[in-house]
Formats: C-alpha cells, sequence, structure tokens
C-alpha cells in the first residue's frame, strides 16, 4: 500500500489535534507536570496515548496554518490545561495546608528546597508525597487519561470553542484552594490554638517563666504530636478533594459525573 505526500501530511494534521490536548494536560496535571518527568518523557507519553487514541474517532481535517486552524490550536491547549488546573488547586490547597500547620508549629524557619513549587516547608514536602500516593492510589492516572480520552465525544474537535461557563466553573472552584487548605489542616490548626491558649494561661500564672526556651519545644513536640494523630483525617479530606477534583473536571467536559 502506497502513501503519498498528501495522505501523509493529512494524517500527521488529524494526529495533531489529539496530541495538542493531551499535551497541554500534561503539562498542567499532577504527577505528569513534576520536573522529574521531564519534556523527552512527556513528549513519548503524548505519542503514545495519542497513537492509541487516534483509531477511535474520525478526526476533521483542519489546517493548522489557517485561521481557524490556529484558533482550533489555542482552544485544544486551553481544553487540556483546564483539565490539568481543576487538578492542580489541590496540589495548591495541600501546599497552602502545610505552610499553615509549619507556621502553628514553629517551623517556618526550616525549610527545603521543593523544584516544582520552590522553597516550601518541610510539612508542606510531606502533605505533597502523602498527596501524590493518594492521587495513585485511587488510580488518579488512569482516571485522568480515561477523561482526556472520553473528552473527545463530549468536545469534539473542531466543533465549538471553550465556553465561557468551563472559565466561571474554573474559578469557582478555585475557592476550594483556601477552603481546602483549611478544611485540611483544621485538626492541627485546632489542636495548636489550645495549646497556645494553655502556654498563655501558664505565661500569666508564672510570669518568670521562659516561654521562648520552654514554649517553642513544647509546640514543636506537641505539634507533631498532633499531626501523627491527625493523619488518618488528613488522609480522608486529601482522597476527597481528590475526587472532588475529577468530578469537576468531568463536568467541566461535559461528563455525567
Amino acid at each position: 500500500m502506497e502513501f503519498t505526500a498528501t495522505d501523509l501530511l493529512a494524517h500527521f494534521y488529524a494526529l495533531l489535534w489529539p496530541m495538542l490536548r493531551i499535551s497541554a494536560l500534561l503539562v498542567a496535571a499532577p504527577i505528569f507536570s513534576l520536573r522529574a518527568v521531564n519534556l523527552r518523557i512527556r513528549i513519548v507519553l503524548a505519542l503514545a496515548i495519542t497513537w492509541l487514541v487516534y483509531p477511535l474517532h474520525v478526526w476533521p481535517q483542519i489546517d493548522p496554518l489557517s485561521a481557524n486552524g490556529l484558533i482550533e490550536i489555542g482552544n485544544q491547549l486551553m481544553i487540556g490545561l483546564l483539565m490539568g488546573l481543576m487538578l492542580q488547586v489541590v496540589t495548591s490547597a495541600i501546599l497552602i495546608a502545610g505552610q499553615s500547620i509549619a507556621n502553628a508549629i514553629g517551623l517556618s524557619m526550616a525549610t527545603m528546597i521543593d523544584p516544582n513549587m520552590g522553597n516550601v516547608p518541610v510539612i508542606s514536602q510531606f502533605l505533597l508525597v502523602l498527596a501524590t500516593l493518594i492521587f495513585v492510589g485511587l488510580g488518579g492516572h488512569a482516571l485522568l487519561l480515561s477523561l482526556v480520552v472520553e473528552s473527545f465525544n463530549t468536545l469534539p474537535i473542531g466543533q465549538g470553542l471553550v465556553a465561557e461557563a468551563a472559565w466561571r466553573q474554573l474559578v469557582a472552584w478555585s475557592s476550594m484552594l483556601f477552603l481546602g487548605a483549611l478544611l485540611t489542616a483544621l485538626p492541627v490548626m485546632v489542636a495548636l490554638l489550645l495549646i497556645n491558649i494553655g502556654l498563655g494561661i501558664a505565661t500569666r500564672a508564672a510570669p518568670s517563666l521562659n516561654i521562648f526556651s520552654v514554649g517553642f519545644p513544647a509546640m514543636i513536640f506537641a505539634g507533631f504530636g498532633v499531626l501523627v494523630l491527625a493523619l488518618p483525617s488528613i488522609g480522608a479530606r486529601i482522597q476527597w478533594l481528590w475526587m472532588q477534583a475529577f468530578n469537576h473536571a468531568r463536568d467541566l467536559v461535559g461528563l455525567v459525573s
């Protein structure tokens, strides 16, 4: 079977459209967007997923160098980025929760370099690792790939741009960045608040007590103890956040939750 240059170019153009959406998702989605997953790995993953998705649909023939083609390129990139950003809200919420806990314990000065988030407290680093393990344990990577594959049925290529409602939904969901952080850190924050009140009462009752030499070590010791006890509830809250993020991402691409 012989292929002419025109046939090869048509197949390349058809392969380009699903690859744009999948590549944008891999850039923004959790785990796949980590710097440990370098550019070469992302390109190979995008090619492999696109090659598997390609036989499942009939792709439109759109010239990417035309005006409609350039608009569609931006549209496909936006769809992939929006799905990835819906999940990145959870990662940011966990980061803020870890920073709040670290500040309450007194570890704001003890930081380590995270190549993905920058200079973050060690508690945030720990919670991010925990969230990643929960994401993988839930099969989040498989759910994410199935989501982008099914999105080609609900948001076909060349049949409309990203709706304004999608942007409104992303903005509304972004409020979970702060609400999710509050719900995740709340058990530890409340316990540390009560411990701070106790230390304040003790300092008031005994002014000679050096709060700096006694209070800080006590807060660190008590903070880690409370954090260990609260890990089951924190893990359940992180799992709930991931599931809510997937539900909103499904709503974004028009799937039934």
